[in-house]
């Protein structure tokens, strides 16, 4: 395992992390087969273990918790808030209201007095960068949080929010968490400049995008990935960006084979390789998942196969646009952009 420092915190955490998403009901994985996830990942060097509150309505944080217990210290521990949990309107978003009793809860599930990585799930328009980045503060100061972030916040955001917390003197995110893959690179032609500028650590989620990268997806077997079962739109290959995602796998299958390299391999070496990467979080639902995404560890492509990646999937570009999780509201939402 390697490990590069997150942005400038001098915290050093590996560059393969363990994401809990899948911890839970979400991926139907028990308390059980997610310590052994846990005990696996630690073994091989992994440090940095990342949930959210929202995670299986916080069963993924409780597996969490009970899977670390005993060697806290020896974890870089991160977790997230923003996104709603129940219908209660207020039970949501990044006010000061809803942010300290969402920490407090996170850190009951949790069963420890802090994380040492606090981040909003996505940005939320209806907050001031002030309201938030007070709250923030506020709650590093009482020793409940390390240092906070962001996550899936579009580069002008990044922007504002740094700004933000000049201006008001204010501590500032110290990481952000977007989604990067060989087939979602759009955060390339933004987000990643606007990181390196700031120096604020990266840490990109869905590295093998969605499973399409996991080399189970391929021209002619049928798709039965857990992922497809409540997702089936996402990988309807009638569809064109689905079609667009299938024949660039095809043509990184004989990237992969040329340079010996497992499909997992080339995603994870490649999401790993962008110097404005500190960490790709992997997120395996089973032991077997975890093994085979381990092995990527220590893969370095050379220039070759990454010029080989680059000739595939542009620099810059989306294959699947329109799912991204940071395009401004009113892309979304047309009664924002009607009057």
């Amino acid at each position: 395992m390697q490990y590069r420092t997150l942005g400038r915190t001098g915290v050093q955490v590996s560059t393969l992390a363990l994401g809990a998403m899948n911890f839970g009901s979400i991926g139907r994985t028990t308390q059980d087969e997610a310590t052994a996830i846990v005990d696996a990942a630690l073994e091989a060097g992994v440090n940095l273990i990342d949930t959210a509150d929202m995670y299986s309505d916080g069963e993924s944080e409780e597996m969490v918790g009970k899977a670390i217990a005993g060697r806290r210290e020896d974890i870089v521990l991160a977790t997230k808030a923003n996104m709603p949990m129940g219908d209660e309107r207020n039970h949501r978003g990044s006010s000061r209201r809803w942010l300290v009793t969402a920490l407090d809860n996170s850190l009951r599930r949790l069963g420890v007095d802090h994380v040492d990585l606090y981040q909003i799930h996505r940005w939320d328009p209806s907050t001031s960068d002030e309201e938030t980045l007070s709250a923030l503060t506020d709650l590093q100061r009482a020793g409940k949080i390390r240092y906070f972030g962001s996550s899936t916040f579009p580069a002008y955001r990044i922007v504002q929010a740094q700004w933000a917390a000049r201006e008001h003197h204010l501590s500032r995110y110290v990481t952000e968490q977007p989604s990067y893959s060989i087939l979602q690179r759009g955060i390339e032609a933004h987000v990643l400049p606007v990181t390196e500028q700031y120096g604020l650590g990266v840490l990109v989620w869905s590295p093998l995008a969605s499973g399409w990268l996991s080399g189970v997806i391929r021209e002619g077997r049928e798709i039965t990935t857990s992922r497809s079962a409540f997702m089936p739109e996402r990988f309807d290959t009638s569809l064109p960006a689905n079609r667009a995602r299938l024949e660039a796998v095809e043509q990184l299958a004989e990237v992969a084979d040329e340079a010996g390299l497992t499909m997992i391999q080339l995603a994870l070496g490649f999401a790993t390789a962008h110097p404005a990467v500190t960490s790709a979080l992997i997120g395996p639902r089973t032991l077997d998942h975890l093994h085979s995404q381990l092995a990527a560890a220590d893969t370095a492509l050379s220039a070759d196969v990454l010029d080989a990646i680059d000739a595939i999937v542009a620099p810059g570009t989306d294959l699947a646009a329109h799912e991204k999780f940071d395009a401004p509201p009113a892309l979304l939402d047309p009664s924002l952009r009607r009057r």
